[in-house]
C-alpha cells in the first residue's frame, strides 16, 4: 500500500510537472513549425533533422563564442538555411517531400555526428547554457512552483503559441498560408503566389525546429550535445500536428501530453525498469495516431 502511495506522490509531484514543461517544449516548438508547413500543404518529415541540427549548432555556437545566445543565434541561422534548402527542393524543384524529409534527417545525423567528433573529441558538455527564470516567491505558491526554474525558451514557447494562432487565423498572411495548401488555384487567381507562402512556411518551420533543438541542448541539457539527441522528437511533433489538425494551440496541448508521459516515465525509473518507462511516451504517440485514423474513419462513415 505504501508503495502505491509513493508511486502516486512521485507521479503527481511538482517535479513531474516541471519536467513535463521542459520535455514538452521542444516537441511543441517543432509541432508549431510543422503546423505551418501542414497548412501550406507540405508534409514535413524533415523536422527531426532540423531539430538535431539546431541542437548541435546551438552548442557549437555556445562553445565557440562562449555565449548561449550566440549559440541560439547560430541555431536560428542554420534553421533558416535548412528551411530554405527544404523549400528549394520541395517547392522550387517539386521533389517528393517525404523523400527529401528522410534525406534531410539522414544528412543531419551524419553531419552532426561528424562535426561533434571533430569539435568535441572528448565530451560536448559544460558549455554556456540558456538562463533560467528563478523567482523565489514562485516557490512559495504551490500552483506556480512548476513554472519556476525553467529555461527562457519554455516561456517564449507560450508567446509563440499565441503569435502562431494569431498569425494563422487572424492575419491575411495566415489566410493566404492556409489557402496555399487548400485552394492554391483560387489564391493564384487573387494575385497571391502559393509558392511564396510555401517558402515562408518552410522557413518558419526551420526556425521553430531550430529553437526546439536549441532548447534541448542549451536549455534542457544545459549546454550539452549528444549524438542523435533529438530522439524521434521530430516524428512525435509531426504526430502532434496531425492529432491537432495543425492548430497551434491544440498542438501545444498534444505536446504537453507527450511531455507529461515522458516525465512520468523518468520519475518511475526508481520503481520500474527504465526500458519499460522509456516506452511510455512513444506508446502514447501511437495511441494518438490510432485515434486520428479512427476519427477520420467515423467521419467518413457519417458523411456516407
Amino acid at each position: 500500500m505504501n508503495g502505491s502511495k509513493d508511486i502516486f506522490s512521485t507521479i503527481f509531484s511538482a517535479g513531474t510537472f516541471q519536467m513535463m514543461l521542459r520535455s514538452a517544449t521542444p516537441v511543441a516548438l517543432a509541432a508549431i513549425g510543422g503546423s505551418m508547413t501542414e497548412h501550406a500543404g507540405i508534409m514535413n518529415i524533415g523536422m527531426e533533422g532540423m531539430i538535431l541540427m539546431g541542437a548541435f549548432f546551438g552548442v557549437l555556437g555556445s562553445f565557440l563564442a562562449q555565449s548561449a545566445f550566440a549559440g541560439l543565434a547560430l541555431a536560428l541561422l542554420v534553421g533558416i538555411l535548412a528551411g530554405l534548402f527544404f523549400a528549394l527542393l520541395v517547392v522550387r524543384y517539386k521533389s517528393d517531400e517525404f523523400i527529401i524529409g528522410c534525406a534531410l534527417n539522414t544528412f543531419a545525423i551524419g553531419l552532426t555526428t561528424y562535426l561533434a567528433r571533430n569539435y568535441f573529441p572528448g565530451d560536448a558538455s559544460g558549455n554556456p547554457n540558456l538562463p533560467e527564470l528563478n523567482l523565489a516567491f514562485l516557490d512559495r505558491i504551490p500552483g506556480l512552483r512548476v513554472i519556476n526554474h525553467q529555461s527562457v525558451l519554455v516561456y517564449l514557447t507560450w508567446i509563440i503559441v499565441i503569435l502562431a494562432w494569431l498569425f494563422v487565423y487572424k492575419t491575411p498572411y495566415g489566410f493566404w498560408l492556409r489557402a496555399s495548401g487548400e485552394k492554391p488555384d483560387t489564391l493564384r487567381t487573387a494575385g497571391i503566389s502559393p509558392k511564396k507562402m510555401k517558402w515562408i512556411a518552410s522557413v518558419l518551420c526551420g526556425i521553430l525546429c531550430a529553437l526546439a533543438g536549441a532548447h534541448l541542448s542549451l536549455g534542457q541539457l544545459q549546454g550539452t550535445f549528444t549524438d542523435n539527441m533529438s530522439n524521434s522528437r521530430g516524428f512525435i511533433a509531426f504526430a502532434c500536428v496531425i492529432f491537432a489538425a495543425a492548430h497551434p494551440g491544440k498542438a501545444y496541448l498534444a505536446a504537453l501530453m507527450f511531455g507529461f508521459f515522458e516525465a512520468i516515465g523518468l520519475r518511475l525509473q526508481g520503481f520500474v525498469s527504465s526500458d519499460l518507462t522509456g516506452m511510455i511516451p512513444y506508446l502514447i504517440t501511437i495511441v494518438m495516431m490510432v485515434y486520428v485514423v479512427v476519427r477520420k474513419q467515423r467521419r467518413k462513415m457519417k458523411n456516407e
